[in-house]
């Protein structure tokens, strides 16, 4: 892998050597290329996922993801390691989903690359290569368009994959029978939760958003690894709570709720109840560590995991309720890394069914961090003409 990546770094950068133009911090308004298609090369590099995607008029010809094993035993992402590790994977990555696209560089009318929010080493890489992609197609007016991290993850809704991916079996848990996808009209209440995340975003358009509730501290994501960590699972924590909770009793515990205003969110105290419960059942039992306490007790890792799981996703649809029912929207979605939860997706199929609501629950394939959202996000901003000049730089923390 790292001789191949290497030698793939090397070829690019001869090529790139064959066009040096001026360097040039305006926008490309002509859209001049060898194809007649709009076609969209998508670049994700967030945090610790390098994805690369290809959408020709608006339709998704490959989608292609390489995760970072490193972090797992650190508990966590380590910037440094993420950002050298996209190094490693950017231009196989790219290089894999335009031979899957059966595209040509040349035929790109537009790159879409995340500009934040991240860790920024990791946007770095992915911008970088964005911008030299497009210095490098000058001639042919490629524009390079950025993407904030967070809309891209809501615009995973309109994503429809080609046939021919889920014929050769590139989108998880999809059949040609699923296809054409259910994607929501305008305007609709999405949920965003993520590791970093845990938002409500009234949605009137793909260049529409506006943010109701957020959180005012800790996000979903972020209370299920912490919580997990102290139960001695893996990094991520939330597959492993998910996996858990299906065999434990989520009426087991009951963990404190916030009472927060309006809309937002709040989840750090969730997590001290959490801890606080497990200290209790130590001193209790007079044990010193939360192994002793596990082996001990039967079933309480499942339990715990169960009646967590059920807390935090009573505090999200909690919310969504209020906010839907004031706002007088009938549609919802749910989106981010934490929308592959089973219990949350489960949650909104019961809202549907309870209050007569359009719900919309995106494909596991598009849960996660992948550069199919970035691509779809970028299709229609290149629509509109709606592009980045070249001296643009990446930011760690922003707004929808």
């Amino acid at each position: 892998m790292l001789n191949f990546a290497a030698k793939k770094i090397k070829d690019h950068l001869c090529d790139f050597t064959h066009h040096r133009p001026a360097y040039y911090a305006g926008c490309y308004h002509s859209h001049s290329n060898m194809s007649s298609r709009n076609i969209i090369l998508g670049i994700e590099s967030s945090c610790d996922d390098t994805s690369a995607a290809v959408i020709a008029d608006g339709l998704l010809l490959s989608n292609v993801t390489a995760s970072q094993s490193v972090h797992e035993e650190y508990g966590g992402v380590v910037p440094e390691l993420a950002s050298r590790a996209h190094q490693l994977n950017i231009v196989p990555v790219i290089d894999t989903a335009l031979r899957r696209a059966e595209i040509e560089r040349e035929e790109i009318s537009a790159v879409a690359v995340t500009r934040g929010p991240g860790l920024l080493g990791s946007l770095l890489v992915g911008t970088s290569f964005a911008k030299g992609l497009v210095i490098s197609r000058r001639q042919a007016a490629c524009a390079l368009i950025e993407v904030n991290h967070l809309q891209g993850h809501i615009m995973a809704h309109f994503v429809e994959p080609s046939p021919e991916m889920v014929e050769k079996g590139y989108i998880r848990g999809l059949t040609l029978a699923d296809l054409p996808l259910r994607h929501p009209d305008f305007p609709f209440l999405c949920l965003l939760v993520s590791g970093g995340n845990s938002q409500l975003v009234v949605v009137r358009s793909p260049h529409d958003m506006e943010i109701v509730g957020q959180t005012i501290d800790d996000a979903a994501g972020e209370a299920f690894d912490k919580c997990a960590k102290v139960l001695g699972l893996p990094y991520p924590g939330g597959p492993w709570i998910d996996k858990l909770a299906k065999q434990g009793n989520p009426a087991a515990f009951h963990f404190a709720k916030p009472n927060i205003p309006a809309y937002d969110y709040s989840f750090s105290g969730l997590k001290t109840s959490f801890l606080y419960t497990i200290r209790d059942m130590l001193r209790e039992q007079h044990l010193d560590s939360v192994e002793q306490l596990l082996e001990l007790t039967p079933n309480l890792k499942e339990d715990l995991c169960a009646s967590i799981q059920a807390t935090v996703i009573e505090v999200l649809m909690t919310k969504l309720r209020l906010a839907a029912k004031d706002l007088g929207i009938k549609r919802v979605a749910v989106a981010g890394g934490v929308s592959a939860n089973s219990g949350l997706r489960q949650a909104f199929v019961d809202y549907g069914n309870k209050y007569g609501a359009e719900v919309f629950i995106p494909p596991f394939a598009f849960t996660t961090d992948n550069a199919a959202m970035i691509a779809e996000a970028g299709y229609y901003k290149f629509l509109r003409e709606d592009f980045c000049p070249l001296d643009a730089v990446p930011y760690a923390k922003t707004r929808i």
